[in-house]
Protein backbone atom coordinates (compact mmCIF):
# COMPACT_ATOMS: atom_id res chain seq x y z
CA UNK A 1 0.00 0.00 0.00
CA UNK A 2 1.40 3.35 -1.00
CA UNK A 3 1.81 5.83 1.38
CA UNK A 4 0.82 9.25 0.66
CA UNK A 5 4.29 10.89 0.03
CA UNK A 6 4.50 8.05 -2.72
CA UNK A 7 1.69 8.34 -3.96
CA UNK A 8 2.17 12.23 -4.75
CA UNK A 9 5.76 11.22 -5.69
CA UNK A 10 5.23 8.53 -8.31
CA UNK A 11 2.84 10.97 -9.33
CA UNK A 12 4.90 13.94 -9.63
CA UNK A 13 7.23 11.43 -11.32
CA UNK A 14 4.85 10.11 -14.05
CA UNK A 15 3.36 13.27 -15.38
CA UNK A 16 7.42 14.66 -15.55
CA UNK A 17 8.40 12.15 -17.63
CA UNK A 18 5.22 11.61 -19.55
CA UNK A 19 5.07 13.90 -22.91
CA UNK A 20 2.92 16.94 -23.56
CA UNK A 21 0.18 14.98 -25.74
CA UNK A 22 -3.01 16.77 -24.79
CA UNK A 23 -4.26 18.19 -27.82
CA UNK A 24 -3.51 22.07 -27.91
CA UNK A 25 -5.80 23.00 -30.61
CA UNK A 26 -7.00 25.76 -27.97
CA UNK A 27 -3.99 27.19 -26.92
CA UNK A 28 -4.27 30.28 -29.52
CA UNK A 29 -8.07 30.48 -28.96
CA UNK A 30 -8.92 33.37 -26.73
CA UNK A 31 -11.12 32.99 -23.99
CA UNK A 32 -14.74 32.89 -24.51
CA UNK A 33 -15.59 32.47 -20.52
CA UNK A 34 -14.24 34.48 -17.51
CA UNK A 35 -14.56 31.44 -15.36
CA UNK A 36 -14.75 27.66 -15.20
CA UNK A 37 -15.17 25.62 -11.74
CA UNK A 38 -14.52 21.84 -12.35
CA UNK A 39 -14.42 18.89 -9.59
CA UNK A 40 -14.22 15.36 -8.85
CA UNK A 41 -12.55 14.23 -11.45
CA UNK A 42 -11.26 11.66 -9.63
CA UNK A 43 -8.02 10.62 -11.87
CA UNK A 44 -6.18 7.32 -11.04
CA UNK A 45 -9.34 5.87 -11.41
CA UNK A 46 -10.70 3.59 -14.23
CA UNK A 47 -14.14 5.54 -13.83
CA UNK A 48 -12.57 9.03 -14.17
CA UNK A 49 -14.05 10.43 -17.73
CA UNK A 50 -10.65 11.66 -18.84
CA UNK A 51 -11.11 11.90 -22.32
CA UNK A 52 -14.51 13.82 -22.24
CA UNK A 53 -12.73 16.22 -19.73
CA UNK A 54 -10.03 16.71 -22.07
CA UNK A 55 -12.45 17.58 -24.57
CA UNK A 56 -14.59 19.70 -22.58
CA UNK A 57 -11.07 21.94 -21.64
CA UNK A 58 -10.39 22.56 -25.26
CA UNK A 59 -14.07 23.63 -26.17
CA UNK A 60 -13.95 26.07 -23.21
CA UNK A 61 -11.00 28.11 -22.95
CA UNK A 62 -11.19 30.75 -19.93
CA UNK A 63 -9.57 33.00 -18.23
CA UNK A 64 -9.54 31.58 -14.57
CA UNK A 65 -10.29 27.59 -14.25
CA UNK A 66 -10.92 26.44 -10.53
CA UNK A 67 -10.52 23.03 -9.67
CA UNK A 68 -12.53 22.46 -6.99
CA UNK A 69 -11.11 18.84 -5.39
CA UNK A 70 -11.01 15.40 -5.78
CA UNK A 71 -8.93 16.44 -8.72
CA UNK A 72 -6.16 12.78 -7.57
CA UNK A 73 -7.97 10.16 -6.39
CA UNK A 74 -5.38 9.60 -3.24
CA UNK A 75 -7.44 6.55 -1.68
CA UNK A 76 -7.86 4.60 -4.84
CA UNK A 77 -4.52 5.10 -5.75
CA UNK A 78 -2.40 4.06 -2.38
CA UNK A 79 -4.70 0.55 -2.87
CA UNK A 80 -4.08 -0.06 -6.44
CA UNK A 81 -1.76 2.39 -9.20
CA UNK A 82 -3.91 3.34 -12.20
CA UNK A 83 -2.63 6.08 -14.93
CA UNK A 84 -3.45 5.77 -18.20
CA UNK A 85 -2.02 8.34 -20.64
CA UNK A 86 -5.56 10.02 -20.55
CA UNK A 87 -5.08 11.13 -16.84
CA UNK A 88 -1.37 11.97 -17.71
CA UNK A 89 -2.74 14.34 -20.56
CA UNK A 90 -5.39 15.81 -18.36
CA UNK A 91 -2.40 16.90 -15.83
CA UNK A 92 -0.83 18.19 -18.80
CA UNK A 93 -3.47 20.25 -20.22
CA UNK A 94 -4.29 21.79 -17.00
CA UNK A 95 -0.61 23.03 -16.75
CA UNK A 96 -0.32 24.15 -20.16
CA UNK A 97 -3.15 26.27 -19.03
CA UNK A 98 -1.60 28.04 -16.31
CA UNK A 99 1.77 28.46 -18.50
CA UNK A 100 -0.31 30.16 -21.17
CA UNK A 101 -1.80 32.52 -19.04
CA UNK A 102 -4.95 31.35 -17.71
CA UNK A 103 -5.14 32.02 -13.57
CA UNK A 104 -5.44 28.17 -12.32
CA UNK A 105 -6.67 27.32 -8.59
CA UNK A 106 -6.74 24.08 -6.81
CA UNK A 107 -8.54 23.49 -3.84
CA UNK A 108 -8.09 19.97 -2.71
CA UNK A 109 -10.72 17.99 -1.91
CA UNK A 110 -10.69 14.51 0.63
CA UNK A 111 -9.81 12.38 -1.57
CA UNK A 112 -6.67 14.09 -2.91
CA UNK A 113 -5.77 15.59 0.77
CA UNK A 114 -2.36 14.95 0.69
CA UNK A 115 -2.47 18.27 -1.69
CA UNK A 116 -3.80 20.59 1.63
CA UNK A 117 0.00 20.48 3.30
CA UNK A 118 0.65 22.66 -0.15
CA UNK A 119 -2.07 25.32 0.62
CA UNK A 120 0.08 28.72 -0.17
CA UNK A 121 2.11 27.60 -2.73
CA UNK A 122 1.84 27.55 -6.45
CA UNK A 123 3.21 24.58 -8.48
CA UNK A 124 3.55 25.19 -12.19
CA UNK A 125 1.55 28.10 -12.09
CA UNK A 126 -0.94 26.31 -10.32
CA UNK A 127 -1.98 27.69 -7.15
CA UNK A 128 -2.90 25.99 -3.87
CA UNK A 129 -5.39 26.88 -1.30
CA UNK A 130 -7.78 25.40 0.99
CA UNK A 131 -10.62 27.73 -0.25
CA UNK A 132 -11.15 31.33 -2.31
CA UNK A 133 -13.33 33.51 -2.83
CA UNK A 134 -14.68 34.42 -6.56
CA UNK A 135 -16.03 38.01 -7.44
CA UNK A 136 -18.31 37.08 -10.73
CA UNK A 137 -18.03 40.17 -13.65
CA UNK A 138 -21.33 41.58 -11.89
CA UNK A 139 -19.97 41.89 -8.29
CA UNK A 140 -21.35 38.60 -6.51
CA UNK A 141 -18.70 37.14 -4.44
CA UNK A 142 -18.57 32.99 -4.20
CA UNK A 143 -17.31 31.26 -1.71
CA UNK A 144 -14.96 28.22 -3.51
CA UNK A 145 -14.68 25.06 -1.27
CA UNK A 146 -14.38 21.00 -1.88
CA UNK A 147 -17.21 20.25 0.34
CA UNK A 148 -16.08 17.27 2.37
CA UNK A 149 -15.89 19.45 5.61
CA UNK A 150 -19.47 19.61 5.45
CA UNK A 151 -19.42 15.85 5.44
CA UNK A 152 -20.19 14.01 8.68
CA UNK A 153 -19.51 10.85 7.54
CA UNK A 154 -16.33 11.93 6.03
CA UNK A 155 -15.49 13.91 9.19
CA UNK A 156 -16.33 11.49 11.83
CA UNK A 157 -16.32 8.29 10.71
CA UNK A 158 -13.51 8.33 7.48
CA UNK A 159 -13.39 4.74 7.33
CA UNK A 160 -17.09 4.44 6.71
CA UNK A 161 -16.33 6.82 3.81
CA UNK A 162 -13.53 4.58 2.64
CA UNK A 163 -16.22 1.60 2.88
CA UNK A 164 -18.55 3.84 0.63
CA UNK A 165 -15.98 4.73 -1.22
CA UNK A 166 -15.30 1.16 -1.93
CA UNK A 167 -19.36 0.93 -2.60
CA UNK A 168 -19.49 3.88 -4.95
CA UNK A 169 -16.34 2.24 -7.05
CA UNK A 170 -18.50 -1.57 -7.30
CA UNK A 171 -21.53 0.61 -8.34
CA UNK A 172 -19.60 2.26 -11.31
CA UNK A 173 -17.64 -0.92 -12.43
CA UNK A 174 -21.30 -2.39 -12.54
CA UNK A 175 -22.00 0.42 -14.03
CA UNK A 176 -19.74 0.34 -17.19
CA UNK A 177 -20.97 -2.93 -18.08
CA UNK A 178 -24.47 -2.37 -17.88
CA UNK A 179 -24.22 0.55 -20.21
CA UNK A 180 -22.07 -1.30 -22.80
CA UNK A 181 -25.23 -3.67 -23.02
CA UNK A 182 -27.47 -0.61 -23.06
CA UNK A 183 -25.60 0.99 -26.25
CA UNK A 184 -25.39 -2.37 -28.07
CA UNK A 185 -29.36 -2.57 -27.62
CA UNK A 186 -29.42 1.40 -28.77
CA UNK A 187 -30.20 2.65 -25.63
CA UNK A 188 -29.09 5.72 -24.30
CA UNK A 189 -26.25 6.51 -21.29
CA UNK A 190 -27.91 5.64 -17.51
CA UNK A 191 -26.21 5.99 -13.70
CA UNK A 192 -27.05 3.65 -12.06
CA UNK A 193 -25.56 5.36 -8.76
CA UNK A 194 -27.80 8.31 -9.29
CA UNK A 195 -30.71 6.14 -9.68
CA UNK A 196 -29.73 4.89 -6.06
CA UNK A 197 -28.87 8.19 -5.00
CA UNK A 198 -32.53 9.60 -6.16
CA UNK A 199 -35.01 6.27 -4.51
CA UNK A 200 -33.08 6.30 -1.08
CA UNK A 201 -34.51 8.33 1.04
CA UNK A 202 -31.88 8.80 3.52
CA UNK A 203 -29.49 9.75 0.57
CA UNK A 204 -31.67 12.39 -0.71
CA UNK A 205 -32.03 13.70 3.07
CA UNK A 206 -28.14 13.46 2.96
CA UNK A 207 -28.00 15.49 0.28
CA UNK A 208 -30.38 18.32 1.29
CA UNK A 209 -28.43 18.59 4.45
CA UNK A 210 -25.30 19.36 2.76
CA UNK A 211 -26.85 21.82 0.66
CA UNK A 212 -27.93 23.95 3.15
CA UNK A 213 -25.21 23.40 5.52
CA UNK A 214 -22.91 24.35 2.97
CA UNK A 215 -25.43 27.42 2.02
CA UNK A 216 -25.85 28.37 5.67
CA UNK A 217 -22.30 28.88 6.32
CA UNK A 218 -21.69 31.06 3.19
CA UNK A 219 -23.99 33.28 4.09
CA UNK A 220 -22.80 33.66 7.50
CA UNK A 221 -19.03 34.56 5.80
CA UNK A 222 -21.48 37.49 3.76
CA UNK A 223 -20.90 35.60 0.33
CA UNK A 224 -23.52 35.78 -2.26
CA UNK A 225 -23.21 32.23 -3.25
CA UNK A 226 -21.26 29.13 -3.21
CA UNK A 227 -19.03 26.57 -5.35
CA UNK A 228 -18.60 23.44 -4.36
CA UNK A 229 -18.30 19.70 -5.18
CA UNK A 230 -17.86 16.70 -3.16
CA UNK A 231 -21.96 15.10 -3.93
CA UNK A 232 -21.56 14.38 -7.37
CA UNK A 233 -24.92 16.28 -7.77
CA UNK A 234 -24.83 19.07 -10.25
CA UNK A 235 -27.32 21.61 -8.82
CA UNK A 236 -27.50 25.93 -9.23
CA UNK A 237 -30.22 27.06 -6.64
CA UNK A 238 -31.09 29.69 -4.48
CA UNK A 239 -31.19 28.38 -0.57
CA UNK A 240 -32.60 31.16 2.03
CA UNK A 241 -30.90 33.58 -0.25
CA UNK A 242 -27.86 32.09 -1.04
CA UNK A 243 -27.01 30.87 -4.31
CA UNK A 244 -26.03 27.53 -4.24
CA UNK A 245 -23.68 25.61 -7.01
CA UNK A 246 -22.48 22.45 -6.83
CA UNK A 247 -20.38 21.71 -10.66
CA UNK A 248 -21.14 17.82 -10.38
CA UNK A 249 -18.24 15.44 -11.48
CA UNK A 250 -16.24 13.84 -13.97
CA UNK A 251 -16.97 9.89 -13.03
CA UNK A 252 -20.42 10.17 -14.20
CA UNK A 253 -22.42 13.58 -14.94
CA UNK A 254 -19.74 14.99 -16.70
CA UNK A 255 -20.71 18.42 -15.43
CA UNK A 256 -18.79 21.87 -14.74
CA UNK A 257 -20.11 25.35 -13.88
CA UNK A 258 -18.99 27.94 -16.45
CA UNK A 259 -19.33 31.82 -15.95
CA UNK A 260 -19.66 33.88 -18.85
CA UNK A 261 -17.79 37.36 -19.95
CA UNK A 262 -20.91 39.39 -18.16
CA UNK A 263 -21.26 37.31 -15.20
CA UNK A 264 -23.71 34.95 -16.10
CA UNK A 265 -23.39 31.77 -14.78
CA UNK A 266 -24.46 28.18 -16.25
CA UNK A 267 -24.11 24.56 -15.30
CA UNK A 268 -23.66 22.62 -18.90
CA UNK A 269 -22.90 18.79 -18.90
CA UNK A 270 -20.54 17.33 -21.60
CA UNK A 271 -21.57 14.98 -24.17
CA UNK A 272 -22.75 11.41 -23.72
CA UNK A 273 -20.22 8.55 -22.23
CA UNK A 274 -20.50 6.42 -25.53
CA UNK A 275 -20.96 9.31 -27.92
CA UNK A 276 -17.71 10.05 -30.18
CA UNK A 277 -19.58 13.90 -30.97
CA UNK A 278 -18.95 16.86 -28.66
CA UNK A 279 -22.75 17.70 -27.28
CA UNK A 280 -23.17 20.82 -24.66
CA UNK A 281 -25.89 20.76 -22.93
CA UNK A 282 -27.63 23.38 -20.69
CA UNK A 283 -28.38 21.96 -17.21
CA UNK A 284 -28.99 25.13 -15.43
CA UNK A 285 -28.45 28.50 -16.03
CA UNK A 286 -28.70 32.17 -13.72
CA UNK A 287 -29.00 35.22 -14.93
CA UNK A 288 -26.25 38.32 -14.47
Amino acid sequence: MRSPRDTFEALAGGVAAGADTAAHDDDNERPRLRSVFVSDLHLGTPGCQAVALLDFLKHHPSEQLYLVGDIVDGWQLRRRWFWPQAHNDVVQKLLRRARKGCRVVYVPGNHDEFARQFAGHAFGGIEVVHDAVHVTADGRSLWVLHGDAFDGVVQCAKWLAMVGDNLYEFSLRLNRHLNRLRGRLGLPYWSLSAYLKHKVKRALNYVTSFEQAVAAEARKRGHDGVVCGHIHRAEMRTIDGVLYCNDGDWVESRTALVEHMDGRLELVQWGAVDHPVPERRRVAQVAA
